[in-house]
């Protein structure tokens, strides 16, 4: 299948569709000669086996581990957690990443410590551990104390994340906007309550920022309006690459740039450190809701924020205050996941790449959303009722979320960005007839055939 025509915007919108023509040869994951910007999307996804490898942390070349993977594990020295020998590529961390201690205490799968609260002979002890901990935040030395300061295996995730990340530390949350919201009320404690943000951004960040439920004040901005909107009183710059749910992207370096002082928030959801790590391109502060890939099977809540040493400090303050915690079961679910997160999202990139391709060639289809980055998200607008799509969907299922290993659809503007107000959310891009596609691990010729008999009812 050869599509000759589809034009990219330019500002991360993804490509408009305007004309194209197709014939069929054999179903390879192969973009043949699709052009979005100046990516070409065959960079993206060679064939069957090297589909995502670009975004999936491995060099086109097939050479082995691409160069930001050394230099990440290089820049290691300053994160929290066991010492490694030499130099491990993305995979690899995913794999051990929190558990390097495992094999020497006898264990090889990590334990789950459920415990709320634990023993202490030593009250004066504990007076002066928690009273470095209202100093600075820092993770008390020596045993747990109770629950809601830290968890041992919720403490492994973080880790683990932040070595995947490239940051000095991680803080976890029961969910990503009780994530969000403790970034927000750290600034907030310093007399910081302004923010510069960037839509699209999830529906329930938009809310919670619009609304100024926390006390927040926002300015929304174009990419280029950054700098110009900065105040002495501004915390915080909050952006989405790509951004949910039209998949725009923004040049995460550029902004960090024109934020100077004010710290950077990416939120890293939809990309994960398999496909990008903002934290190496300047972002101080990197957010996921790691409900989505990271733990990747639909059974798990949770949001953790990677960052500075100095930042997470804050953050468990907050947490330990606001009572935001991960349970100790999800901090392992979530370990889990990340020791499979590199081929997961590499898989569903691959079947993502497919589909876009085919529904970039559908003159049921007014246009695609696929970001230059690569991933497992599509977005893509229908000439027809996209309710009768959501409706008429047999294996694919209709539910909000992502990230899960099996494909999910759904319509941003009836549902995930319903609270965003509706002229806010057609001035960002989503528009009533747009339809966020969720692509997991399903072969995709099945998945093909019911979206493909979906689009037919819409």
């Amino acid at each position: 299948m050869k599509i000759h025509r589809v034009q990219y915007d330019g500002f991360g919108h993804g490509p408009n569709v305007t004309r194209t023509t197709a014939s069929i040869t054999r179903p390879v994951f192969r973009l043949l000669s699709m052009d979005f910007g100046s990516v070409d999307v065959r960079d993206t996804c060679d064939d069957v086996e090297g589909a995502g490898r670009a975004t999936a942390g491995e060099n086109t070349d097939r050479k082995g581990p691409v160069a930001r993977e050394v230099a990440f594990a290089a820049r290691r020295s300053g994160v929290r957690g066991p010492a490694t020998e030499g130099l491990r590529a993305l995979a690899t961390e995913a794999v051990h990443a929190g558990r390097d201690d495992l094999a020497r205490q006898g264990l090889h799968a990590v334990p789950i410590d459920l415990s709320t609260t634990y023993p202490s002979y030593d009250s004066r002890g504990e007076a002066a551990r928690i009273d470095a901990f209202a100093t600075d935040g820092a993770e008390p030395e020596g045993p747990p104390v109770y629950g809601r300061l830290g968890n041992p295996t919720v403490a492994r995730f973080e880790t683990a994340l932040a070595r995947l990340e490239g940051t000095e530390s991680a803080v976890a949350f029961a969910s990503g906007m009780a994530a969000l919201s403790a970034v927000l009320l750290v600034r907030n404690a310093m007399g910081l309550r302004h923010v510069v943000a960037v839509r699209p951004l999830y529906g329930c960040s938009d809310h919670l920022l619009t609304a100024g439920l926390l006390g927040s004040e926002v300015t929304w901005v174009d990419p280029a309006g950054i700098a110009d909107a900065l105040r002495p009183d501004t915390g915080l710059v909050l952006v989405e690459s790509p951004a949910n749910p039209t998949l725009a992207e923004l040049d995460l370096r550029a902004i960090a740039h024109a934020c100077g002082s004010v710290p950077l928030l990416a939120d890293n959801t939809f990309a994960t450190p398999v496909l990008q790590r903002p934290a190496e391109q300047g972002a101080r502060l990197v957010l996921h809701s790691a409900t989505k890939y990271l733990g990747g099977h639909g059974d798990v809540m949770a949001g953790v924020v990677a960052c500075d040493e100095e930042f997470a400090g804050r953050l468990r303050q907050v947490r330990f205050a606001t009572g935001g915690v991960l349970h100790p079961l999800a901090g392992y679910l979530l370990l889990r996941g990340l020791s499979t997160l590199p081929v997961r999202v590499r898989a569903a990139s691959s079947n993502a790449a497919e589909l876009a391709r085919r529904l970039a060639s559908d003159p049921r289809v007014a246009r695609v959303h696929y970001p230059r980055l690569g991933g497992a998200m599509i977005a893509f607008e229908i000439h027809g009722d996209p309710h009768e799509v959501t409706a008429a969907v047999r294996l694919i299922t209709p539910a909000v979320s992502l990230g899960s290993v099996d494909t999910l659809i759904q319509h941003p503007a009836s549902i995930s960005h319903r609270v965003v107000d509706a002229e806010d959310r057609r001035h960002s891009g989503v528009s009533d007839r747009l339809l966020r596609l969720s692509v997991g691990l399903e072969d995709v010729e099945d998945l093909w055939r019911d979206l493909d008999a979906a689009l037919g009812r819409g």
